[in-house]
This record gives structure tokens, C-alpha cells and sequence, in this order.
């Protein structure tokens, strides 16, 4: 680290400047999802047509992000999320200009999901975890997640409030600007990939890569964060259009991503605190069994306002308290050097699951007038991840143990 770096570059700075660019970068993302039915209804398109699109954005997301991940371990995350904010203001200036389909999906499928995967806020939080000790790390990815669901409890009403008195596609135009605020941030974070606490190492990037992938616990993190993926996404996307469906105020569905971020907040801490005592893959396995639990309940309960604001409460709980668990797991097994780039291959399999369940909430509604054989296959990927994360070990790799016992 320069010198120069080293005065101003302080965890304190680091940390400020990581949860404002999750709160930014998550907050206009969560908030996509009251787009999709004024758009689709005034461009007179289906609801499969603004549901691809943001799934080829979640999937591109997946695809680059290890990429993005491997920058930001090489040479710092400063100048990769600066680029990322271009190109996802750049998305959300074209959909506000999108008349076609194709404009639509270049858009808001290929910009913002290659914005997305150089924004995103896991290299943020990466960064924040490289300043700190081992001791404050999994505190630190709590704060970092708790801090996306900040991003989405003030840009949910705050959207909504933009597309009711200017338009959805002015609206769109004010968030593009807003997304470019992240770049004031991103210069605050440090331009070298070192890692306070943890001894250099000789190994390289690929080797890396190829040790992780040698491991079965790796592979079944993967599968498992698919069902992570399946749930947000799909949820974060078709909630607001589900909630107008019953007959509610539109209101009602920003209203309820509102209380996803605010609930998610407590959720992110909680799972941090009980990541840092208890064993972090059995905690995994009870937040995807309560997924299902909660739409469960959504199913057999009436169609209230209420209703849907209890489940929102509940869903937010388990929202993004993932995050902080499998990137424990992640740090815990393998260590902190290339944490962006190995959670970036797992969050491919979750990236894979938004995919599939943005996408096929478009397909079914369209198909079948209902969101209903979604919320129940929702049930059946939170039940099976439960299972699939009770194997994973947590134990460290010989050549982390080893470092540890040294130190």
C-alpha cells in the first residue's frame, strides 16, 4: 500500500464508503421490480418480456462476476465498481428510452447486468473485509449486508413516489443519475488487493480456483445459493405486480420491499452473530427451511394488506442473511485473499437461480394468469437447499490450517 494511502485509507473510511455503495447499488436495484407492471402496461408488452430482461441481467450478472471478483483480488475494487456505476447508469438510462424489445433487453439485460457484476456489493463488502482483522470479519459482511437492505428500504417508497408523480420513465432517468454516485464512493476504497491479518501467500490465483473447486463443500455451496437466487429474484421482481393482482394500491408493494430492506437489517446481524458461535451451514439449512415455511404461510393465509406486510417482515429476516453465512463459510475454508473471486463462481449458482426465477414468473403468470406454481415451487427449492447444505464442512483447507497454527 502507498504511503500516501495509508493516512487517509483507514478501516473507518473503508467501511463508510463499502455500505454507501451497497446502499446505492442494491437500493436503485431493488426497487426494479415496481417497474414492471406500469411499463409493461403502457408498452403494452407481457409480463415474460420485462421478466427476461432482468433475467439475462442476473444471469450476465453470474457469468462476469467471478471475473470482476478477480479484478478487484488483483488490483483493489476502487476502479472495477467506479466502471461498473457507468455502465449500470447507462442501463437505467436506456430503459427509461426502451420502445422496443430489443432495447429493452440490451438495456436492461446486458448494461445493467454487466453493471451490475462490477458494482455489485460483494466486492464492496470484500474490501471492507480485507481492512479488518479475522476477529471483525464476519461482523464486518453483516454490516455490509445490513447495508444493502438500507439501499432498498429507502429506494423502494422513494422509487415508487418517483414513478407515481413523474412516470416510470423519468423516474428511471433520476435513479440513472443517482447509480452514479457510487463512483464518489469507490475512490474512497483501497487499490490493493492486501489483506490485514492474514499472512501473504504464494499461491496464485488459478491455484486457488482449482483448490476450491477440488472440494465437494465448494460445489454444494453453489447448488445451494441457487435457491437464494430463485427466492430474490423472483420475489424482488413479481412481488409489486402480485400485490396489484389482490387488488392493492401499488403502494402496498413498495411497502412491502420497504420492510424486506428493514427487516433484512436485523436478519443480516442476527446471522452474523449466530455465524460467529454456532455452525454457519446448519444455520444456512434453517433460513432456506424457513423461506418455505413463510410462503407457505403467504399460500394458506387470506390476501390482506396485512397479510402480505407480516410475510414481507418475515421474508426479510431471511432475505440477504445468507450472504453473510456463505461468505464465512467461504473465508473460513479457504481465507480472505481470494474471497471476491471464489464467492463470485458460488454466487453464479445463485445468479443461475434469479435466472430461472424472474424468468419463469413471467412464463407461468403469462401461461396460467397466476403466480401460484411459483410461490409453490419456491416451497420445494427452499426445502431441498435445506438439505443440501447439511453436508458442507466447514472445516479449513490443510494450507489454511497450517498458516493458522503458525500464527
Amino acid at each position: 500500500m502507498a504511503t500516501d494511502e495509508k493516512k487517509w485509507c483507514t478501516p473507518a473510511v473503508v467501511m463508510v464508503a463499502g455500505c454507501m455503495i451497497a446502499i446505492i447499488g442494491m437500493g436503485t436495484r431493488a426497487s426494479l421490480g415496481l417497474f414492471l407492471e406500469p411499463m409493461s402496461s403502457s408498452l403494452s408488452w407481457s409480463r415474460e418480456t420485462y421478466a427476461l430482461a432482468m433475467a439475462i441481467q442476473n444471469l450476465l450478472w453470474g457469468i462476469l462476476l467471478p471475473f470482476a471478483g478477480a479484478l478487484t483480488d488483483r488490483y483493489g475494487a476502487s476502479w472495477v465498481i467506479s466502471a461498473g456505476a457507468v455502465f449500470y447508469s447507462l442501463g437505467l438510462w436506456g430503459m427509461s428510452a426502451a420502445d422496443s424489445v430489443f432495447m429493452l433487453h440490451v438495456s436492461g439485460g446486458i448494461l445493467m447486468g454487466l453493471g451490475s457484476s462490477f458494482v455489485a456489493f460483494n466486492l464492496a463488502i470484500a474490501a471492507m473485509v480485507k481492512v479488518v482483522g479475522p476477529e471483525r470479519r464476519l461482523f464486518v459482511m453483516g454490516v455490509g449486508t445490513a447495508a444493502t437492505s438500507v439501499g432498498q428500504l429507502i429506494f423502494s417508497p422513494m422509487a415508487q413516489g418517483l414513478i407515481s408523480n413523474f412516470g416510470w420513465s423519468d423516474a428511471l432517468v433520476y435513479l440513472s443519475f443517482i447509480s452514479l454516485l457510487v463512483i464518489s464512493f469507490a475512490v474512497l476504497l483501497p487499490s490493493n488487493p492486501e489483506v490485514q491479518g492474514e499472512e501473504a501467500t504464494t499461491q496464485s490465483l488459478r491455484e486457488a480456483v482449482r483448490e476450491a473447486f477440488s472440494q465437494r463443500g465448494f460445489i454444494l455451496l453453489m447448488i445451494g445459493f441457487f435457491a437464494c437466487g430463485f427466492h430474490v429474484a423472483f420475489i424482488g421482481i413479481h412481488l409489486p405486480a402480485y400485490v396489484t393482482d389482490l387488488g392493492l394500491a401499488p403502494q402496498v408493494g413498495a411497502y412491502c420491499l420497504a420492510l424486506i430492506g428493514l427487516f433484512n437489517i436485523a436478519g443480516s446481524f442476527l446471522s452474523g452473530m449466530v455465524g460467529s458461535r454456532w455452525s454457519k451451514t446448519y444455520g444456512l439449512s434453517w433460513i432456506y427451511f424457513g423461506r418455505a415455511l413463510v410462503i407457505l404461510g403467504l399460500l394458506l393465509a387470506p390476501k390482506t394488506a396485512l397479510t402480505l406486510y407480516v410475510f414481507s417482515a418475515l421474508m426479510g429476516l431471511l432475505w440477504l442473511s445468507t450472504i453473510p453465512l456463505t461468505t464465512g463459510v467461504l473465508t473460513d475454508v479457504f481465507g480472505v485473499r481470494y474471497v471476491a473471486t471464489l464467492y463470485g463462481f458460488v454466487f453464479f449458482g445463485h445468479q443461475v437461480g434469479s435466472f430461472i426465477g424472474v424468468w419463469l414468473g413471467g412464463v407461468f403468470y403469462d401461461r396460467y394468469g397466476s403466480y401460484d406454481a411459483m410461490w409453490w415451487a419456491g416451497i420445494v427449492v427452499g426445502v431441498l437447499a435445506a438439505l443440501i447444505h447439511l453436508p458442507i464442512s466447514e472445516k479449513p483447507v490443510s494450507r489454511v490450517a497450517t498458516a493458522s497454527a503458525i500464527a
